[in-house]
């Protein structure tokens, strides 16, 4: 019988948005794999299943999460991950792999699924869904992700800042996720754009350390590196306006 590969997202911190469905995974999976930092502290996914399932249960495995430059250096980690889960599944009928937010959005569980289904062919791969940073910036904000006919754009910022601004010339909403970095530039696309009155942009959802604040306070300084951005689609306040 295949050894079962089952991506769980668990939300964006806060363990109060784990789906049931998504809890259930987690506790049924003969072991749970959190990727962890090379440095080795304790990340957003490992905090949020240890509300849920004993340590005991919990296998940490280092991804290069922080490796942006090195490409080398990334796919190292990538394939001695890849290994690592692989012996596992060699001998579990099922593991659960912890990803944060949904694992079909850039996900590190997406380059653990290819090099996994090449080392144990015939693996089964799952994928249950989950919360992401943006729908969970838009409830604790307010912001409405989309109304009638409204695109929505997502885009990461480690693509370029060029592309954000290309998709706030769009009609729709932007979100903008992983700008911590670019925070400086980013500002500048949503002036240059008009879009930055009712912009919001939030870090830490759900944690101690949660920040929710108007885009229109960005004042280039480095944000968290998992920032998330919602820029709201140009509306006139009529109801249904956009049907």
């Amino acid at each position: 019988m295949s050894s079962r590969l089952i991506g769980v997202g668990v939300g964006p911190g806060d363990p109060e948005l784990v789906t049931v469905k998504g809890v259930n995974a987690l506790r049924a999976a003969d072991v749970v794999v959190v990727p962890v930092m090379d440095t080795g502290e304790r990340g957003r996914a490992e905090a949020t299943v240890l509300h849920y399932v004993p340590e005991d249960k919990v296998v940490r495995v280092v991804f290069a999460l922080n490796e942006r430059t090195d490409r080398a250096r990334r796919e190292v980690a990538w394939d001695a991950a890849g290994e690592r889960v692989a012996r596992l599944l060699r001998r579990h009928t099922a593991v659960a792999f912890a990803t944060i937010g949904d694992p079909n959005v850039y996900s590190t569980f997406t380059y653990l699924a290819q090099t996994v289904q090449e080392l144990v062919p015939g693996t089964v791969v799952e994928t249950v869904p989950g919360i992401t940073a943006m729908q969970d910036l838009a409830a604790r904000s307010g912001a409405v992700l989309t109304e009638g006919t409204e695109p929505l754009t997502l885009v990461p910022v480690t693509a370029g800042s060029a592309v954000l601004k290309e998709a706030l010339d769009g009609p729709g909403t932007v979100v903008a996720y992983k700008f911590g970095r670019q925070a400086r530039e980013v500002a500048e696309a949503l002036r240059e754009t008009g879009r930055i009155e009712d912009a919001v942009w939030g870090s830490a959802l759900g944690l101690p350390e949660e920040s929710i604040r108007p885009a229109a306070d960005l004042d280039g300084g480095s944000l968290p590196y998992l920032s998330t951005l919602i820029a709201p689609a140009r509306r006139d306040g009529t109801r249904g306006g956009k049907l």
